[in-house]
């Protein structure tokens, strides 16, 4: 049986590694994880995502920022679907390294992976205060929240009000569903 081993990545040679690739990546520890593409599903709650938190955020000192940034948690680095942070950023940054509140939405790939792993991930990093994952074929979704030293997770439904008060905002979570065409019960789409 011929094995290959391949030795580990560090964090500062991935950063090095990944400056000069042509696609984005992830970081799980070890090793470089291509990102895909995603739905229009996926497109329009993410879009929503920036519409609804970073125009309540307009004026206050934190900001929301989509996919293009990347996060370093837990020694890894990860390129959530949206996040605000609270702290200045420089304006030629790329990673950062302070999240407050994450958001993911969830598709079939990378569905476990944002469930557990970056679950963990996320518990793991002090600044994160709340990380919001999203359905993207129902209103819906799970949030977790940093109590104390606890983290607690919530089942949000269709007619849940996100309130995240570490930032100042609320948002009803059917306002990340708008545009968007979800299937019903008896298989018919309904735009929400």
């Amino acid at each position: 049986m011929n094995i290959a081993l391949r030795k580990a990545m560090t964090l500062a040679e991935f950063l090095a590694w990944e400056e000069r690739q042509p696609l984005r990546y992830e970081f799980d520890g070890f090793q470089p994880v291509a990102m895909t593409g995603g739905t229009v599903a996926h497109a329009f709650i993410q879009r929503n995502l920036a519409i609804a938190v970073g125009g309540r955020l307009r004026g206050k000192p934190c900001q929301f920022a989509g996919s293009d940034l990347k996060i370093e948690v837990a020694g890894r680095i990860r390129y959530p679907d949206g996040l605000v942070a609270c702290s200045p950023l420089p304006l030629r940054g790329t990673v950062v390294g302070d999240p407050v509140v994450i958001f993911e939405v969830l598709s079939e790939s990378t569905s476990r992976t944002d469930i557990i792993t970056k679950n963990h991930e996320y518990a793991a990093t002090p600044s994160v205060m709340r990380y919001i994952i999203l359905a993207q074929d129902e209103i819906g979704g799970t949030m977790f929240e940093r109590t104390g030293s606890d983290w607690i997770g919530h089942v949000l439904g269709a007619d849940a009000v996100l309130r995240m008060p570490e930032i100042g905002i609320e948002v009803p979570l059917a306002e990340f569903y708008e545009g968007v065409d979800l299937p019903t019960q008896d298989g018919d789409k309904v735009e929400a």
